[in-house]
């Protein structure tokens, strides 16, 4: 009684990993059932070429009997026209054995041939049975695919709260603070850029000056204008003179 009971439990828990393994990849399964199958098929078919070699030999034998009975016919006829009807009863009594023969076999051949017909048409609908199967592991295994996608999509779906308190929301925080850091460090470039603009400002003020005190000191040396209506002096040219000199130095 007590080994009954552990033999239940132990082929209960057998069923149970059993169970397990057969449904945690049924695709899986289905794939292995069709190459058993497939398998099984294979060894039909090797079966169904070698009886179909047993339905050619006995059609040749069949045929060879046809060709023995034309023949004692034959014979039978030649001797009975040449009055030799003691001959032509031999023949006729081998004839009756191989007209017997011929019938047996044939009805034999006629037994294999429709044998190997039924076997075809078996095989030929298997095969499609297979093709089918085939078609619907493909199937079960997009779809299966496609389900787990759809389901972990949605977990992730479900678990993208960017509020401050979950993990994404400290994320999204310390992304936007090296955004504000970067963008900072872009802004403090910009304002050190302005440095210096007023001494280069005044650079250029003076370089104008001097340009257009160039300019009409070139006017009064070609008699374009006089010094008076130019409204230059000498200490203005001594001035403007000594900017040169300052700049070129």
């Amino acid at each position: 009684m007590i080994l009954g009971k552990l033999w239940k439990t132990l082929a209960a828990q057998m069923n149970k990993i059993a169970n397990y393994f057969w449904t945690a990849d049924p695709v899986a399964q289905l794939q292995y059932e069709y190459d058993k199958a497939v398998d099984q098929m294979k060894e039909g078919r090797e079966g169904l070429e070698q009886y179909r070699a047993l339905v050619e030999r006995v059609t040749r034998q069949v045929n060879g009997d046809r060709e023995h009975v034309a023949q004692l016919e034959a014979r039978i006829r030649a001797y009975l026209q040449a009055g030799e009807r003691e001959t032509a009863s031999k023949f006729a009594l081998e004839l009756q054995r191989a007209k017997k023969d011929l019938s047996e076999n044939e009805a034999q051949l006629k037994l294999h041939e429709t044998a190997y017909g039924n076997n075809v048409t078996k095989i030929k609908h298997a095969t499609k049975k297979l093709a089918d199967l085939k078609q619907k592991i493909q199937k079960y295994d997009a779809e299966l695919k496609l389900s787990r996608a759809e389901a972990e999509l949605a977990k992730l779906a479900n678990s993208f709260n960017f509020d401050v308190t979950t993990d994404f929301g400290q994320i999204e925080d310390v992304i936007q603070d090296k955004i504000g850091l970067n963008r900072a460090k872009v802004r403090v470039a910009a304002d050190l850029s302005g440095e210096g603009m007023e001494k280069i400002k005044t650079e250029q003020a003076v370089e104008r000056n001097m340009a257009d005190q160039a300019l009409r000191e070139f006017e009064i040396e070609m008699g374009m204008v006089t010094p008076e209506t130019a409204g230059v002096t000498a200490d203005d040219k001594e001035l403007g003179a000594e900017r040169l000199r300052q700049t070129q130095g």
